[in-house]
C-alpha cells in the first residue's frame, strides 16, 4: 500500500483526497520509483483547485515534479537503485504524478539525480528552477550577456521568478524584479535583485513603444504585463516567455519587434529534449547559489497538499514548496 493525492470526478464534480492504494493500481509504464520529494506549483495548484483544465484524465495523481529511487525498471538506462528525477512529460496532468510514495513512469522522462543533489535539493529547484536556466539558456543562445544590459524578471516571488533572480544575479547580470508584493523587497534584494518594479505599473496598457530598458527578460505572467515588457526592451533585446499568471493573450503591437528587432522565444519546459534538460541541469549544479535555496523554500508533507494548493490561487506563495511524501 502507498498514499496518493487522487483527483476524480464523482457526479461530474472534481473531488481531491488524500488515500492509500494498492501498487497494482499504478500504471503500467517502463519504470517504479519510490518517491522520495515532490513539489507542489501553480499548475498543480490549478489542478487540485479546479481552477483551471488541466487534468485530462481521471482519476489521476498530481505533481509534475519527482525525485526518488527505481524500485523496478525495464528501461535500458536504469535499474533498480538508481536515483532519479522527473519534470513534466505530461505527469500530473495526463499521466499519473508525483504527488504519492510510488510512481509509475518511462524511462525516457527520467534523467539522473544530478551529481552534488540530494532529492530534496532537486525538488527545491524542481520545474521551476529548470524552468528558470532553460530561459537564462535561450538569452544566451541569443547572445544577452550581462555586457548586455539589465535584464527583468516578472512574478519575481514565485518559483520561476526566485530561481531566475537568483541565477542571472550570481552570472553577473544586472537584474530588476517585478513583483506584486512590495514586501518581498527584502528577500527579492537578498536574491541579488539590484532593483524592484511595482507590478501595478505595467498591468495596464502602455504605449506601443517605451523607453529602452531592458537587454533580456524573462516572463512568468503573459498577458499586460509582457505587451509592456516587450515595448520597454533595448534593440536586439530578448524576452523569454514561459508563464502565464496574468492571462494568456498578449495585447502587443508589431512595433517593437520591427523597429527595435526584439525577440520574443517561447520556453517549454514539459516537454523540452532530454539534452536540453540534461543541460540545464548541469548549469543548475553550477550556477544556481546552493546557499540561497534554503531561502527560497517551504516544505510541507503530502497531507498538507490540498490545504495549501489555494494560497496559490491567493498570489501568497513565495519562492519553492516542497512537498516530503513520507508525512
Amino acid at each position: 500500500m502507498f498514499r496518493a493525492l487522487i483527483i476524480d470526478k464523482k457526479d461530474d464534480e472534481q473531488v481531491v483526497e488524500l488515500t492509500e492504494l494498492e501498487e497494482s493500481a499504478l500504471p503500467e509504464k517502463s519504470v517504479t520509483v519510490k518517491v522520495s520529494y515532490s513539489t507542489l506549483n501553480y499548475k498543480d495548484a490549478l489542478a487540485i483547485t479546479g481552477s483551471g483544465p488541466i487534468v485530462r484524465n481521471f482519476p489521476l495523481v498530481p505533481g509534475v515534479d519527482l525525485a526518488g529511487t527505481v524500485v523496478r525498471s525495464t528501461y535500458d538506462e536504469f535499474k533498480a537503485g538508481d536515483e532519479v528525477v522527473l519534470n513534466g512529460w505530461g505527469v500530473g496532468e495526463s499521466h499519473w504524478g508525483g504527488l504519492a510514495e510510488m510512481a509509475s513512469v518511462e524511462g525516457e522522462w527520467l534523467v539522473p539525480l544530478p551529481p552534488g543533489f540530494t532529492a530534496r535539493q532537486a525538488m527545491a529547484i524542481g520545474t521551476a528552477g529548470y524552468t528558470a536556466m532553460l530561459c537564462v539558456l535561450q538569452l544566451e543562445r541569443h547572445g544577452i550577456q550581462p555586457s548586455s544590459g539589465p535584464v527583468v524578471v516578472t512574478g519575481a516571488s514565485g518559483g520561476v521568478g526566485s530561481v531566475a533572480v537568483s541565477i542571472l544575479s550570481k552570472l553577473g547580470y544586472e537584474v530588476a524584479a517585478v513583483t506584486g508584493r512590495p514586501s518581498e523587497e527584502p528577500y527579492l534584494k537578498a536574491l541579488g535583485a539590484s532593483e524592484i518594479i511595482d507590478r501595478a505599473s505595467l498591468e495596464e496598457k502602455g504605449r506601443p513603444l517605451a523607453k529602452e530598458r531592458w537587454a533580456g527578460a524573462v516572463d512568468t505572467v503573459g498577458s499586460q504585463i509582457l505587451a509592456n515588457i516587450c515595448a520597454e526592451m533595448k534593440y536586439n533585446g530578448v524576452v523569454t516567455a514561459c508563464g502565464l499568471a496574468a492571462g494568456f493573450d498578449l495585447p502587443v503591437t508589431v512595433m517593437p519587434f520591427i523597429l527595435r528587432g526584439v525577440a520574443l522565444q517561447g520556453v517549454d519546459s514539459v516537454y523540452a529534449p532530454r539534452e536540453q534538460r540534461l543541460q540545464a541541469w548541469t548549469r543548475l549544479a553550477q550556477d544556481f547559489d546552493a546557499q540561497k535555496l534554503e531561502s527560497i523554500v517551504t516544505e510541507i508533507g503530502l497531507s498538507e497538499v490540498i490545504d495549501t494548493a489555494p494560497k496559490f490561487m491567493e498570489g501568497s506563495v513565495r519562492g519553492r514548496v516542497i512537498v516530503d511524501v513520507s508525512r
